[in-house]
């Protein structure tokens, strides 16, 4: 049993999130969740027998019509399978993708930077540095709107940001790889499919019904604060010693 237990692992954190998928469909008109908003489109929380308004063009099958099914539930939105899978496909995928190919890229970067993250007080630590690069960045940004010059310069802030999130949320997930190893008593496995695992239980706390979206945006706060105290995962690591010479 221990041969099949990451893909044990991997496989019952797809299902997890498939099934948060679904339940953030059926609970979108009761209550709206921001995230629900963003990964799925509005034809998936119609009833059965009601032909929905958006025309899907590369789905010519129209199953995803077909595979709805009412909620017993009374005010709950219809049970969409098929759209729930699609949209874990399309945007889980994409953060797998995008942790992995981080990783790849980055690894020396990567260890370091996990390795400030299992440090004592080091998920503390990154999340109070996000929480403060977060509100530099806003300010920053908006004080930039109100200049004409410098408004160009926006679009590469936020786009830094960005860039400093994802590296961090990929770092958090083979983080979270880990500690599923040693707590679960796993056998040793390549850290790819570890950071793989990980990735998914980030993507499930995601589509979680509404409370997701905060989820979320810990996540990656704490991958930008991560970002920042380590440079990138420089060795050198982040410190006021530097402003002294």
């Amino acid at each position: 049993m221990r041969r099949w237990a990451w893909p044990l692992l991997i496989g019952g954190l797809v299902l997890v999130g498939v099934a948060l998928a679904v339940a953030d469909i059926a609970l979108g008109p009761k209550w709206p969740s921001p995230m629900a908003g963003a990964l799925y489109s509005q034809g998936v929380v119609k009833s059965p027998g009601i032909p929905p308004t958006q025309m899907f063009r590369f789905d010519r099958s129209r199953l995803g019509d077909k595979l709805i099914f009412e909620t017993p539930i009374a005010g709950f939105g219809p049970l969409n399978p098929y759209r729930a899978l699609q949209a874990f496909l399309s945007n889980g995928a994409g953060l797998v993708l995008l942790a992995l190919a981080a990783l790849v890229l980055f690894p020396a970067r990567a260890r370091t930077s996990v390795e400030r993250l299992e440090a004592s007080h080091g998920a503390e630590i990154a999340f109070g540095a996000g929480l403060v690069l977060v509100l530099l960045t806003f300010a920053f940004v908006t004080l930039l709107r109100f200049t004409l010059i410098f408004l160009a310069v926006v679009p590469f802030v936020l786009g830094a940001t960005l860039i400093a999130a994802l590296f961090g949320i990929a770092c958090i997930a083979l983080a979270i790889g880990r500690l599923l190893n040693r707590r679960l008593n796993l056998p040793h496995v390549h850290p790819l499919i570890a950071a793989l695992a990980g990735a998914l239980v980030v993507f499930d706390l995601a589509v979680i019904p509404y409370a997701g979206v905060f989820a979320l945006a810990a996540v990656a706060i704490g991958g930008l604060g991560l970002a920042v105290v380590t440079r990138f995962g420089s060795s050198g690591g982040w410190s006021f010693g530097d402003l002294s010479w």
